[in-house]
């Protein structure tokens, strides 16, 4: 009987996903599916290669390429001739943070990854694996929506594994289901989430993952690293998603970009004033603790 997990969204959270795989293994799992987005957000992204590394050694892994890989890809090919990487700038520091961590080796090997890919293992059912979507690493499948319902008829399996919303979701639609794994590393609600994928001669069966664990040396490591310069208000957001908050940076950024165009007339990405990115904190997390 083949066991299978699915992990997305690690985001550089080497502890988080330490406890993922010791779980994993306990539970009989063989092989790894990693959907992408291996870094970014926290601190020490080398720990993090390290351990995905040495998973590969050992375990049957699958890797596919998300959205953040595409950004240090981007920066590699293009440095600051398209989007300019700042320190100290909650907008774009923690991606400037994030790739000045990364290797030569790291960029190949996210640089040969697909963005998606259709698994086939002997005697069982074949299934689709992508990060965002099979079209692109930053788009999402969000349930009961048209596009997901394209997407769904168009597939020739009738199972799609993915992750990028950070979300855990099974949906059913036209005899088909789509599995977001949620996320590994960055959970809202500071959990960890992941699924494990048994399948026998009927096919796939899901089991969708959440587990608690100690989030203390994550914190310290964001202490410890001063991580927290090289992006204040994303770092915070972070840090409160961490402890079990449930508000997204994007929405945080969206908020900051419109209350910077309220007061300027525009606001365009990524020139968000650090300002307006600590008036949308204190309105929208400051506003979740009092809940």
């Amino acid at each position: 009987m083949k066991k299978i997990a699915a992990i997305a969204d690690i985001h550089g959270n080497y502890i988080a996903f330490d406890k993922c795989v010791e779980y994993a293994l306990q539970r009989g799992v063989d092989t790894f599916l990693l959907l992408g987005d291996f870094v970014a957000e926290l601190p020490y992204p080398q720990k993090t290669m390290e351990r995905l590394y040495a998973l590969k050694e050992k375990y049957e892994c699958i890797f596919i390429r998300g959205n953040k890989e595409d950004y240090w890809l981007e920066h590699q090919r293009n440095g600051n001739s398209k989007v300019v990487l700042k320190d100290n700038d909650s907008t774009t520091g923690m991606l400037l943070y994030t790739y000045n961590n990364l290797t030569e080796k790291d960029l190949k090997f996210y640089d040969a990854m697909p963005i998606v890919r259709k698994i086939q293992f002997a005697g069982y059912p074949s299934f689709t694996v992508c990060h965002g979507t099979p079209y692109k690493a930053n788009e999402k499948m969000i349930p009961s929506t048209d596009r997901i319902h394209e997407i769904m008829n168009e597939l020739d399996t009738d199972l799609i594994v993915c992750g990028h919303t950070h979300i855990q979701s099974k949906y059913e639609y036209n005899g088909k289901k789509c599995l977001n794994t949620g996320a590994c590393g960055i959970a809202l609600g500071g959990k960890i989430e992941f699924i494990i994928l048994q399948g026998d001669e009927n096919g796939w069966i899901e089991e969708l993952v959440s587990l608690d664990y100690d989030v203390s040396q994550v914190l310290k490591d964001i202490e410890e690293s001063g991580i927290e310069a090289s992006a204040p208000s994303w770092t915070k957001v972070t840090k409160d998603i961490i402890k079990g908050g449930h508000t997204f940076h994007s929405k945080v950024l969206f908020r900051a970009m419109d209350l910077c165009e309220e007061e300027l007339g525009e606001c365009n990405w990524p020139e968000v004033p650090e300002k307006y990115w600590e008036m949308a904190i204190k309105e929208m997390l400051y506003e979740e603790e009092k809940k």
